[in-house]
């Protein structure tokens, strides 16, 4: 029996596939647990690929998805509601960090369009404004631009990318691992870059503040880690406010001085110098450091390397069986996502400790709660969090634009 489409719109079905495909094809690159005074996890904030920064409610999540996993359903989960949402980034938004502790926290986003934007977490979470309508409900009170090469003839390089951020709050600095093969360190004060770190061959993966020692450490697309002394603005306390140049943050509330030290590479960390003797090179796609920083873990291709700082000495080697994208300490253990559907959890001389399912074909992102909860972000826009014991919490699609 043949069909009426005598009121047939192919536009609107032609619309319908194509959102469809959008929502199916959307990655969630980054997901961070909101700073909390309770115990327990309360909020999620993820990063999109169409570049929107949302946050999510933990016990709303879970009354209204049922508790468990089937890898088949988590593909026909329609998006959830969030409890905010920006509209942040002209194109992918590829990370998001917390400035600062609590409700004076600043919300920090990175993407593909080269800005690093802040919002206040406190006027985020508290906005009336109808889920609907948000997404430019809320103006960034921190607005950056990496800049761009200078030519013959007046000529321009287009702005390159930021690929992650690193903060460092009390000596009020960010740090950022952008597309041309440069780190940056902001002035979050005064919204100026106050120093630029040169050396990789190749864009910029990853970054992280190595506070206690003045440092950061970077992962490159050429293959290598780089571990830089840095001008990071240092904590101010007592009578060493007489003592030199001291500034105050608005936006924190922090008194901070500058300590002019060197920009840099103090060590450059290879962890398949062996491999590339053999003509194979695979790009350092994400770096974790330990709760004491003296440990370090390099995802580069399907190895994971640990290193101890002190020592300068790589202790383990582990080969997965799939590319490691995103990895975590938890303790004396290291959690990792990568290109297949699995969380692993590793011990420090790289035993295979657990493997559990999670619902992203492809996760871009593992984040740890001091709980022992977990959130893993990745492929279609989805989200799964996996309790302390290894059970599935909830499983969601994040909202789209």
């Amino acid at each position: 029996m043949c069909g009426d489409a005598t009121n047939w719109d192919e536009e609107a079905y032609r619309e319908s596939i194509l959102r469809e495909r959008e929502i199916q094809t959307r990655t969630v690159f980054r997901t961070v647990w909101a700073p909390s005074f309770n115990p327990n996890p309360e909020c999620v904030v993820v990063a999109s690929s169409d570049g929107s920064i949302a946050s999510y409610s933990i016990s709303s999540c879970v009354s209204k998805h049922p508790i468990g996993f089937c890898s088949a359903r988590a593909q026909r989960l329609l998006p959830a509601e969030p409890e905010g949402f920006l509209e942040g980034h002209d194109g992918p938004a590829y990370d998001v960090k917390f400035y600062g502790n609590g409700e004076d926290s600043l919300l920090l986003s990175c993407g593909d369009d080269g800005k690093i934007k802040g919002w206040r977490w406190k006027e985020f979470t508290e906005s009336e404004v109808p889920i609907t309508f948000q997404g430019n409900h809320m103006k960034p009170v921190l607005d950056l631009i990496n800049p761009q090469d200078k030519g013959p003839w007046g000529a321009v390089s287009p702005i390159p990318e930021n690929n992650a951020i690193a903060v460092d709050p009390q000596g009020g600095s960010i740090f950022s691992a952008a597309g041309d093969s440069c780190a940056y360190c902001w002035d979050v004060e005064k919204g100026e870059i106050k120093m630029v770190f040169k050396g990789h061959a190749d864009y910029l993966h990853c970054i992280l503040s190595r506070a206690s020692s003045s440092q950061i450490i970077t992962g490159s697309e050429d293959g290598t880690a780089r571990i830089w002394g840095n001008s990071v603005c240092s904590y101010l306390k007592g009578l060493q406010r007489a003592k030199c140049c001291v500034t105050y943050c608005n936006l924190t509330n922090i008194w901070f001085y500058i300590d002019c030290k060197s920009g840099k590479c103090i060590k450059v960390i290879d962890p398949l110098k062996d491999k590339k003797l053999k003509g194979l090179i695979s790009c350092v796609s994400c770096i974790a450091l330990d709760a004491s920083e003296s440990w370090l873990a390099c995802g580069s291709g399907r190895s994971l390397s640990v290193w101890n700082l002190t020592a300068s000495e790589c202790i383990s080697s582990i080969s997965n069986g799939a590319s490691i994208q995103d990895v975590v300490f938890d303790n004396n253990q290291i959690l990792a996502v990568g290109a297949d559907p699995v969380l692993n959890r590793f011990d420090m001389n790289g035993m295979i400790l657990s493997q559990i399912q999670c619902a992203p074909q492809s996760a871009f992102s593992v984040s740890l709660h001091p709980s022992g909860v977990t959130a893993i972000g990745g492929y279609g826009g989805l989200v799964d969090v996996i309790s302390q014991f290894g059970s599935h919490l909830c499983t969601f699609r994040s909202h789209c634009v």
